[in-house]
């Protein structure tokens, strides 16, 4: 699990006299100094709002509240506006649309959206797409109750008849996990508490597999072996994670012959297998954990597919033909490790190896046929975008479902033959308010240079006529931690900025993995400040360039590329008109010195132990909480969630109460807590949109863009 970003955006002023008159007049809260010291390495710390990460202080739920009034009172005059935006993002919305169905296991399944409603609708049909319609869940009568909900997975025994299906109505990530027959209707009275959601069923159709998560950590290392039909308090502990910096997942291979418990830390892995035949049996390693070895399978039935980084920094494609003969000195190669390509994953078909590649930066699907050696690769025509396979649980096929998008094309599903080569729109996402045509928008990669003369991409998009001198409002948006790759997408709300004369950037900034794993090992632990002086160039490039300048720049990220914001803010306030932090992980020593919060010992490897203290010294210099110091920060929005499971609500609040008494200007700072949601933000469809629509009123009420 990852303190990973969810991509909310921005909005809105009507008079910009009765804005500035607002400000006057409103004043933010104060939350209270409550010293609290930490002596670490010799050094001490003094912590004013440490009080605040008492959940249950009816003063902190008051703070929280306080800011939310404020924010709203700040912004009261421009309601209108914002929901005037809420309504145009909707009305992009189909708001009647249907998945394209895949087929597993002799039914076809899919989904639907209905008009006005928030949720997805799950369904399937036997052997033909004009077979009877058979209803799984209706997401919408399950969420009536509930102020936030999240529909986990839902799981299909092998015979067809068992559901297994985990929910989340808090936003905690803590999913329960429920059974039902599906040719009965019956729902199974037991309710598995605490787990992550996933469910893998033995081939008996009785026997599920599941995580439990710990409830104060949410970390995940013990993994449970549940009979239908009994208490939860009967479940078998198959396995335990003994490694505080190991979290554990289960699967299946693709063949559905083994049942897999995957063990990950950020540098190394291992797969432990059980025969799906013999749920009592005892699971297997494919390969005992290595130092800084991490390994992934498939399978076809006869053979083992290995992509692994031993000996490979970039990956590799190895094979082994017999059943856990696995020892690495059996392993044959498929795929040779390559400087300049990084190898993210593989599927297997009867007659072709699918292989997902990035190289320069931009993602490549190839395809080999494994009775030819012959192999191709899909040409997709954009400087910059996404592709990746989609699910493909048929083995014995020749047709693969990919999906596509770009900075000016929506989401694309294709099916592709790949014997003949010829390929299928099986649906494109339609943008229902008449105004997209995808000719008038220009998609773009360029390059900045770092300090040490490194190459940063950058992918930008814009409307045809956007000027370039300097005129234009540009929104800067990077992640840049964990090896995440920042794809260029298509989003129908980007619209309404890039229709007001946005440009939008994505910032392939080292810490994440676009250019090969060396661009991830450059931006994390000891060398992480190169993922804020990276952001910070590409911002300088896109300035010196006339595509904007820094009284029209804005600054985004959320999560870990919160803490990226909250560096930039620190470092360089300056370059910047708005920073917009979502959730943002600011408060890094702190919580990385606490191995009760969620995530912190099985990070270490990304950010440093700092119980260690040349660790702690980077760590202590770059950590935005503790570096807010006494000048002028940019225009600010921070949001959170209550219940945030990635990054603690008390973070930003802190961050933002400390701000609140250092900054010497008068611009803009606004804290919004969801108060009945997580890292997330809110569930369903239009409620997301309300969030986003949010955002963009404040963008246009600090930018003083009119609608």
């Amino acid at each position: 699990m990852k303190r990973q970003a969810p991509l909310f955006i921005i909005l809105a002023c009507a008079t910009l006299i009765s804005c500035q008159q607002q400000m006057k007049n409103t004043k933010p809260p104060l939350a209270a100094t409550k010293p609290h010291t930490f002596t670490e390495h010799g050094n001490t710390r003094t912590d004013n709002y440490f009080w605040l990460k008492e959940r249950e202080n009816p003063e902190v739920i008051a703070y929280l509240n306080a800011e939310n009034a404020y924010c709203d009172e700040v912004l009261k005059d421009t309601k209108s506006d914002e929901d005037a935006l809420f309504n145009e993002l909707k009305a992009r919305v189909k708001e009647n649309d249907e998945s394209v169905p895949y087929k597993d296991g002799g039914y076809y399944y899919y989904n639907k959206y209905e008009q006005g409603k928030d949720y997805a609708i799950n369904f399937r049909k036997k052997g033909s797409l004009d077979a009877a319609e058979e209803l799984l869940m209706d997401e919408n009568e399950r969420a009536k109750v509930h102020s936030y909900y999240d529909l986990g997975s839902l799981e299909i025994s092998n015979d067809n008849r068992m559901l297994a299906y985990s929910e989340d109505t808090v936003s905690r990530r803590l999913y329960l996990l429920h059974f039902r027959d599906l040719t009965t209707g019956k729902e199974y009275d037991e309710v598995l508490q605490n787990t992550t959601g996933e469910a893998v069923w033995a081939s008996d159709n009785k026997t599920v597999f599941y995580v439990n998560k710990d409830t104060e950590t949410l970390q995940e290392r013990k993994v449970y072996r549940h009979v239908i039909g009994t208490p939860q308090s009967e479940d078998v502990l198959v396995y335990q994670e003994k490694d505080e910096e190991f979290s554990v997942s289960i699967g299946k291979t693709k063949s559905k012959k083994y049942i897999e418990i995957i063990s990950n830390s950020t540098l190394s892995s291992e797969v432990l297998l059980l025969d799906a035949d013999k749920p009592d049996g005892k699971f297997v390693p494919f390969l005992p954990r290595g130092e800084e070895h991490e390994y992934s399978l498939t399978h076809d039935g006869e053979n083992f597919f290995v992509v692994t980084n031993w000996k490979a920094q970039n990956f590799r494609l190895m094979q082994t033909t017999t059943p856990f003969n696995t020892n690495k000195n059996n392993w044959i190669e498929v795929i040779a490790h390559r400087k300049d390509v990084l190898l993210e994953g593989v599927d297997v078909f009867k007659n072709f190896l699918v292989v997902e590649e990035r190289k320069e930066g931009l993602l490549h699907i190839r395809f080999i046929n494994r009775n030819t050696n012959q192999e191709h690769y899909l040409n997709f025509g954009e400087p910059t975008y996404t592709a990746y396979t989609s699910y493909n649980p048929e083995y014995d096929s020749d047709v693969i479902r990919y999906r596509y998008t770009s900075l000016t094309t929506p989401m694309s599903t294709y099916d592709y033959d790949m014997s003949s080569r010829k390929k299928i729109l099986m649906k494109e996402q339609e943008v229902m308010d008449g105004g997209f045509k995808r000719e008038n928008y220009v998609s773009e990669r360029v390059y900045a240079t770092a300090a040490d003369g490194v190459k940063i991409p950058i992918s930008l998009v814009y409307r045809k006529g956007t000027p370039k001198d300097g005129s234009a409002p540009l929104y800067q948006y990077a992640y840049g931690s964990y090896g995440s790759s920042m794809d260029a997408y298509f989003s129908t709300a980007r619209l309404s900025l890039l229709n007001r004369g946005f440009v939008f950037a994505i910032c392939h900034v080292r810490g994440g993995q676009e250019m090969g794993r060396q661009w991830y090992e450059d931006g994390k632990l000891l060398k992480k400040k190169n993922t804020f002086t990276d952001f910070i160039a590409c911002s300088e490039f896109l300035i010196n360039e006339k595509f904007t300048s820094s009284e029209k720049l804005v600054a985004s990220g959320g999560s870990a590329g919160g803490l990226l914001m909250g560096a930039i803010s620190n470092m360089r306030p300056d370059l910047y008109k708005v920073i917009v932090a979502d959730v943002p992980f600011v408060d890094v020593i702190t919580t990385m010195m606490d191995s009760s919060i969620p995530l912190t010992t099985y990070e270490y490897d990304e950010w440093g132990n700092p119980n260690e203290k040349k660790y702690y010294d980077y760590m202590l210099s770059y950590s935005p909480y503790d570096q807010v110091k006494k000048q002028a920060y940019p225009n600010m929005l921070v949001t959170s969630g209550l219940h945030d499971s990635q990054v603690q609500y008390w973070e930003p609040a802190k961050w933002v109460a400390k701000l609140r008494t250092m900054k010497t200007d008068d611009n803009v700072l606004l804290f919004k807590t969801n108060m009945e949601a997580g890292h997330g933000g809110a569930s369903g469809r239009f409620a997301s949109l309300k969030e986003v629509a949010f955002e963009y009123n404040f963008l246009f009420y600090v930018l003083h863009i009119k609608r």
